[in-house]
């Protein structure tokens, strides 16, 4: 037939996987990829292989990548050198300030670095210390220092 699958088209199909996995990162087509890659390899070896039995192995391996991959990167997280590096708010937990602006009716705002933030807390002067205890979304929970 003129659209007989060969194993070429399987790695074919394994890099245009891959550039997909590249644009929308997920590791979830890296290991389809890899299915296909072993699809083309099982093809090539026995290439009388019916095109029902190349889809087969393909979805078989692909889901076996998927759940290995799913359980081993559970069992095995990512450890990182700056684990709060997008937990804003938790960066600033335990750190000790000191106000700008007063905290008026348990609200307040504070500048810490580049930015302004909102403060919850007991009611406090100008000039006050207070250390930070908590988050709550984006708002700091602050205690105030005796």
């Amino acid at each position: 037939m003129p659209w007989d699958i060969v194993f070429w088209h399987w790695l074919a199909f394994a890099v245009f996987l891959l550039i997909v996995e590249v644009l929308a990162p997920g590791m979830f087509f890296l290991w389809m990829s890899q299915a296909a890659v072993v699809t083309g390899v099982l093809l090539f070896l026995f290439p009388s292989m019916g095109w029902e039995i190349q889809l087969f192995i393909f979805s078989v391996f692909s889901v076996l990548g998927i759940v290995a991959a799913r359980r081993f990167f559970k069992r095995h997280p990512t450890e990182s050198d700056q684990p709060l590096l997008n937990r804003r708010t938790a960066q600033y937990i335990g750190r000790v300030f000191t106000l700008d602006q007063p905290i008026i009716n348990g609200q307040g705002k504070i500048k810490l670095d580049d930015s302004t933030w909102k403060i919850r807390g007991e009611d406090c002067t100008v000039g006050s210390k207070v250390k930070v205890v908590g988050a709550d979304s984006v708002v700091l929970i602050v205690e105030k220092l005796h």
